[in-house]
């Protein structure tokens, strides 16, 4: 289906200085989560928003955190506040949050009851950090590991090197998962987290059922239940080009810019909804 006048106008960011910028319906839902909830410490001196449009420009452009524009804050301050957000686990809750807000607005329960979870193999650079190959993929770097509701939207990301198989790596994700959403019943994921070993792994976590869904055995182009969702998310997230391959020294970040790329599609999701 082709592009519409009207779709056109409703994505059109031109008007802003940077496409990456947030709207004004846009930065109205945002800067509650980014208000500062103490009075310590020296008083900023970049407002806010310019500090969350200059992560958004890197997560956006994938440039490298010196060539950041000198019309956004020097970018070692953008860096300090975005560690400071990785660290203190303002972006997951952020996420979170949006989350029951994408939701809402859907017409669903604010809590999911249902997930999907798949990972995918991303090559790094030199700059270091754990690594490994995907012999199946060939692929030397790291793998993202995510899970998202039946809507698509993120729920919780994990990051490891890409000789850890599926089912190994997956019970640390579903249990950061139920932990953050203990309304989780169910699971959706492929062949590759099928056996006993991950079912023993997850044993302990009481109404939680894992459903495999397996690959259709036609030679013909075949759209499988559930597990064509978290693709899509996968889709939605590497519209960030920060996330075509993996430029980060540590995994904190690698999972942190995995949950801004998040963020900034809900945030652009929820402000249609309000128009």
């Amino acid at each position: 289906m082709g592009w519409t006048e009207t779709a056109r106008r409703e994505h059109d960011r031109r008007r802003l200085h940077y496409t990456s910028d947030c709207t004004d319906a846009e930065w109205a839902i945002i800067a509650p989560l980014l208000a500062r909830t103490t009075k310590v410490g020296r008083p900023r001196l970049h407002r806010a928003r310019d500090l969350w449009n200059a992560i958004q420009y890197l997560a956006a452009t994938g440039c490298q955190w010196a060539q950041l524009p000198r019309d956004f804050p020097p970018f070692t301050t953008v860096q300090y506040h975005f560690y400071r957000m990785r660290d203190n686990g303002l972006l997951d809750a952020i996420n979170a949050v949006l989350v029951a807000g994408v939701r809402v607005a859907e017409g669903r329960e604010a809590e999911p009851t249902a997930g999907i979870i798949d990972s995918q193999s991303v090559k790094n650079t030199e700059a270091g950090g754990p690594r490994g190959y995907d012999a199946g993929k060939k692929i030397k770097g790291r793998k993202r590991h995510i899970a998202t509701d039946t809507a698509g939207n993120l729920l919780d990301a994990l990051v490891h090197s890409t000789d850890v198989q599926d089912r190994d790596g997956a019970p640390d994700l579903i249990e950061r998962c139920r932990d953050a959403y203990p309304s989780l019943a169910r699971l959706f994921a492929d062949g590759g987290y099928a056996g006993p070993k991950l079912e023993a792994a997850i044993a302990h976590l009481d109404r939680l059922a894992m459903e495999i869904v397996k690959r259709s055995d036609t030679q013909s182009f075949v759209i499988l239940p559930r597990r064509w969702v978290v693709e899509r998310t996968f889709a939605w997230l590497n519209r960030c080009r920060r996330l075509a391959n993996d430029w980060e020294a540590s995994i904190a970040s690698s999972e942190a810019w995995l949950v801004v790329a998040s963020i900034r599609r809900m945030t652009r999701r929820i402000a249609k909804f309000e128009l």
